[in-house]
Formats: structure tokens, sequence, C-alpha cells
């Protein structure tokens, strides 16, 4: 089987909600990291064959197709055709395994896996919401409602849920969420982001500003800081605070054949493994990444202790507890660079932004394997290992 290259990995600086990122329109900052992947590789933009891109709210800005958007936005030429993808917060990662599939299935050659969400400009659920206060329907069918009675699926609650099985309190999972800051904000002081970030031209009061810096990471975390922020519900352990951060952002990565790589002098910096997908208990609904990561290394004949780092997606606190709890992970080899608690979470972007992150990190400590999973929308769960050449 033909094998799937990755040769270059990016991603935005995070943006708060209303913050830096607020001003783009997500097909044209989708549009600027298609372009930063040109730039760097320096490759003819007529030779990529397609742009998989993933976004979760495919409405309002992020409708009518945010991937051709997207690259209708960018540099490249409107000969390379693009597809948008949802797998909730895996669906850059999906991109990702697609683009793959495509190159090691000898169907395509170049392909650019990249994400999109601007939170900001299109709230989260809103492309569901607006629909349901028009009067235009739900999403849960009479056939769900018939196998699920009486049940709101919700990930706030799959939280929830995760966290009394595996004995989480809050404290623990504010003291998580405290490290998660501390590791991102060193990280950003070492300059280990620098590579991976593309630079968006912003404008302020003060003059154009290069955004540079992931805005949500907050170095004065303390767990006196983090535990007075309100509970989402009563009795409950989850806040804002112990979860993911709304962002806007945008992330892309080039997949390549081995044969592309040649034709066009490209170097790779990593070398897909292994590919797996999962789905499970849509109730408790967070808890997948777990289950698929054991599918994912035993297909791939390794153990935890063959991965060098791992990035488990901060979705909410207990999901990478329960996940390094139930793998035996190390924790030092989770999230070295912190996580979306610090970094944010721009859902469709957030799958890629992830493999970006990873591959720097693999290379900045010398690792070889990488292991990347994130907890989706419906229990489901992708898994990507990595060798980093």
């Amino acid at each position: 089987m033909t094998q799937a290259y990755i040769v270059e990995a990016v991603r935005t600086a995070g943006g708060r909600r209303g913050g830096k990122l607020a001003g783009w329109h997500p097909a044209d900052l989708a549009g600027a990291v298609l372009n930063a992947v040109l730039d760097r590789t320096s490759i003819d933009p007529a030779a990529i064959e397609d742009v998989i891109m993933g976004c979760v709210n495919q409405g309002g800005e992020q409708s009518f197709q945010i991937g051709r958007g997207a690259v209708l936005a960018s540099r490249l030429p409107e000969s390379v055709p693009a597809v948008t993808i949802d797998r909730q917060c895996g669906s850059s990662q999906q991109a990702l395994h697609f683009a793959a599939q495509a190159v090691m299935s000898g169907t395509q050659d170049l392909v650019i896996a990249a994400g999109v969400e601007s939170m900001t400009r299109v709230p989260m659920g809103t492309n569901r919401t607006l629909f349901t206060q028009a009067g235009l329907g739900h999403p849960k069918s009479q056939a769900q409602e018939a196998r699920y009675p009486g049940i709101a699926f919700s990930q706030f609650t799959g939280a929830e849920m995760i966290a009394r099985k595996y004995g989480f309190d809050r404290q623990a999972l504010d003291s998580f969420a405290v490290e998660s800051h501390r590791r991102a904000a060193a990280a950003t002081a070492r300059g280990a982001f620098a590579d991976e970030i593309v630079p968006i031209q912003v404008d302020t009061p003060e003059g154009v500003h290069l955004h540079r810096t992931d805005e949500g990471i907050r170095p004065d975390a303390t767990m006196e800081s983090i535990g007075a922020v309100k509970l989402l519900q009563e009795g409950g352990v989850i806040s804002a605070a112990n979860a993911s951060q709304i962002c806007d952002g945008a992330s892309a990565v080039l997949v390549a054949s081995e044969q592309a790589v040649r034709d066009h002098g490209l170097t790779p910096i990593a070398r897909i493994h292994n590919l797996t997908v999962t789905g499970g208990d849509p109730v408790i609904m967070l808890e997948e990444p777990i289950r698929a990561t054991q599918r994912a290394l035993a297909r791939a004949g390794m153990s935890i202790g063959d991965i060098d780092l791992y990035e488990v997606n901060e979705a909410f606190a207990p999901v990478p507890m329960a996940w390094l709890q139930a793998i035996g992970g190390d924790r030092d080899r989770l999230n070295v660079n912190g996580g979306a608690i610090a970094l944010g979470h721009p859902l469709g972007a957030s799958g890629t932004k992830l493999m970006a992150t990873l591959i720097h990190a693999l290379k900045a400590r010398n690792g070889r394997y990488g292991l990347q999973t994130m907890c989706e929308g419906g229990g489901l769960a992708n898994v990507t290992i990595i060798e980093r050449l």
C-alpha cells in the first residue's frame, strides 16, 4: 500500500470569542492557512488535488460549502476542488484521515486536510437552534426518540457522567486545568509554538498587529481563580474554567504520496502509521477515545509505552483524565504544551490544529511516535498515530 506522508502542518494562534480573529470571515481565515501551506512548501498550487475541510457549525458565514469558499479565498486556482465534512469536534482529524486514505489508495497524491471555526461569527449550535426556533424541526428523529426515550444528547451531561464514573471531583478537574494553563504559558514563553503558527494580520486601534500568540492562556491561573468560576449545573463539577475555551481558528496539513514527495522535491515531516475511528455510547458520549485508542494500538501492534507523546483534546478536563487512567499513559507525555482548556478549541479546526502541535512537539523532544485522539459528539472518536521523520 502507498504510504501517506505529512509534509507541512500549520495553525493560527487561537482567538478568544470577540477577540483578535473576530474580524476575519471564516473563509478568509481558512484561506490564510491554505496559503501558508503553499508558502512553506513552495509547491505549485495547481498540483493540489483536493482540499478536505472540517467545520462543525455549517451555517451563516460557514455555510455554502466553506471548504470551497476557503479555496476561492486563497491563492489556490479554481481547478482545485474542496469538500466540507462534519464529524463534530473531530472534523478536521477526519479530514486528515480522508486525505491520507486518498493517498494510500493511490487515488490522489497531494491533498490538503484543514479545518476552520469562527465561534465568534457563527456561535456554537446556531446551525441547529435557529432552525428549531423558526419551527423547522429538531435533529432528534422519532426513531431516535424510540431508541433513546427522553434523552437529550448533551456533551455537558456526558462530561459530568465521565467525572462521576472515574471518581473525579472538582478539585481534581481544576488542578488539571491549572496545569494546562501552566504548560501552555511555558510553551509560549520558550517559543514552542513559533514554527506551527501562521501570523494573521489584525487591525487594532494602534495599527496593524500580527496575531501569533494564543489569546486564551492565563499564565496567572491558580486553583483559587479557576475554582471561583461558577459551575455549569448545580451539584456538578464542570465549569467553563475546566472545559475547553470557545475559540476562533484555522489549521491545515498537507498530505503527500511518496511519488509526490519525489516529483515536487518535498521533505516529509511525519508518516501516517495508523488511522482509526470508532463509535460508542452517544449518551455518555465523550468516553469513546478510550476504546478507539485501544483499538488503534492493537491494530498498530503497539502499546501505549511505544508512544512518545499524545494529544488528547481537552474538551472537558475529565476526558483526557479518564483516558489517561484507562489507557495507563504517562501524564508527562500528555498534552505537553497545554491543551484546549488554555489554548482554545475551535471545533472543526481542532483536529489538524492538534496534529500541527503534536508533530512540532515530537521534533522538539526528538520523539518518534505520536498519538492524537479526541471525543466527538454522538459518541465518536478518531485516533491517528504518526511516526515523525
